[in-house]
Formats: C-alpha cells, structure tokens, sequence
C-alpha cells in the first residue's frame, strides 16, 4: 500500500473511532457510511480491524458497533500513571519530612525499574534529573519491590538473560541468591538495598498495589551510611510500609491503609 494510502487510511479509522465515542448506543455499517460518507465496503476493511484487535464490539442485537475494551488496555498505563503521581504526592512528601531523606517513586518497564517522581526537603535540580532514568530491578530496593509481586518462575523468565554486574560490595551475583532475599522480603513486606546498587548508600522500599492486588509501583527512601549512622533499615521500613499502604488504599487496593 502506498504511503499516501496507508495515512489515508489511518485517518479514516480515527474518524471512525471518534464516531463511535461521540454515539453511546453506537451505529450500525450504513449508519457509520452515510455520516462520514466513507464507502460501506472501506467501513467495514476498517471495522473488521479494529474488531479484532477489539478496539470495537459489535452487538449481535441491533449490529451496531460501539467502543471495545481494547482501549483499557491501551490506556492503562498512562491513566495509571497520572493518577499514581496525583495520589502519590502528599505521602511521599509526608516520608521525605518524617525522614529528611529523598524519597522515590518508581514503576517497572520490562527488565528496568524508572524513576517517575522524587521528593526532598531541599530545593535540588537533581529530582528533575532523575525522572526518567532507569536501574536494574536486582540491585536496588525499589527494583526489588517491583518484584515482590510476580512468583519465583516469573522472575527467572523476566529475568533470564539479565547479567548481575557488581554494583556495589553486597550485589547479588545470581539469580537464586536474588529469589532469596525476594522471598524475605515478600515475608516481611518492604526491600532493602545494603549497598547493592552503590558503596555507602542504604535504601528501604515498599510496593503499592491496585485495586487488582498487583504490584504497580514502589516507593523508598535512602540514606548515606555515614551521615546516618542512627537509621535502621527495620525502623525506616515501618514508616515507608505505610505510606506505601496509604497511596495503595487510595489506588483501590483493598489492604487497610496505615493513617
């Protein structure tokens, strides 16, 4: 198909989905020709499309065609996303005035954990420097959270062909010693990072979930060791186990949150 075809084409089926948005009941074939006077046999090469990648549903009624669940899918992520910073906010704030340490959030893309917000109690370029990046999932405590919630055999798959580059004195060396401390920490609910991503740093993190139960973030807070000398990983994980249970109470989690 010729380029110029191909945009022509796409452009037509965005009218089209645009059609069916704007109609809740939804049009049948000749309905959805005559308004936007498209041949019957192109509306329906579209439609077929769309249909099988659900994008549309078709009554088996009335034959009319409305808007189909492929767009959750397709959406979530996003929404979720926007809506994860929104509630997230004032409980990150919270743990970083509690703490005075900074305070991530983080999701998992793949075999990558990224950072999407930060908070601290000082003015600092660095928080806008950081969304965005990514790092490992094995070495750091926000990576290991977003773990917690797949099983043993899942994280192998996900992470078969990860290499476990030393990053710090503690960093894992393999896979099983990585499950290990994965089952630790589903046992007691939050992750530790003792000098595993980097020398001298201690990171404490705990996952949120949605209203499926599903790990869909985390969030943590870290420390130098030797400006810090009275924090204790147990004690810390405490304060970011609840803030993590509030942002998932208010994500539709059924947990109880920790007010």
């Amino acid at each position: 198909m010729a380029p110029e075809l191909k945009v022509q084409s796409l452009d037509r089926t965005f009218d089209i989905l645009e059609l069916l948005a704007n109609e809740q009941n939804g049009f049948n074939l000749v309905q959805i020709s005559e308004r936007l006077s498209l041949p019957k046999s192109t509306v329906h090469r579209l439609v077929g499309v769309l249909l099988q990648r659900e994008f549309v549903r078709k009554s088996p009624d009335t034959n009319k065609y409305r808007l189909g669940p492929g767009f959750i899918g397709l959406c979530s992520h996003y929404l979720n996303s926007l809506e994860l910073k929104t509630e997230s906010s004032p409980f990150i704030e919270s743990l970083s005035v509690t703490t005075g340490n900074v305070v991530f959030l983080a999701i998992r893309q793949e075999t990558k954990m990224v950072y999407v917000d930060s908070k601290e109690q000082i003015n600092s370029l660095r928080k806008y420097a950081i969304i965005g990046q990514q790092k490992p999932l094995y070495c750091t405590s926000l990576g290991k959270a977003l773990l917690m919630g797949l099983e043993d055999d899942e994280i192998r798959s996900l992470l078969a062909h990860e290499t476990f580059e030393k990053r710090g004195p503690k960093t894992h060396a393999n896979m099983e010693s990585l499950l290990q401390d994965i089952r630790e920490c589903r046992r007691r609910g939050w992750t530790l990072d003792d000098q595993e991503a980097e020398p001298a740093i201690n990171c404490v993190a705990a996952p949120i979930r949605d209203y499926r139960g599903q790990v869909i973030a985390a969030i943590s807070t870290s420390w130098i060791l030797a400006q810090h000398p009275e924090m204790v990983p147990e004690e810390i994980a405490v304060l970011v186990k609840r803030e993590a249970a509030n942002i998932s109470f208010n994500m539709g989690y059924i947990g109880e949150s920790i007010r």
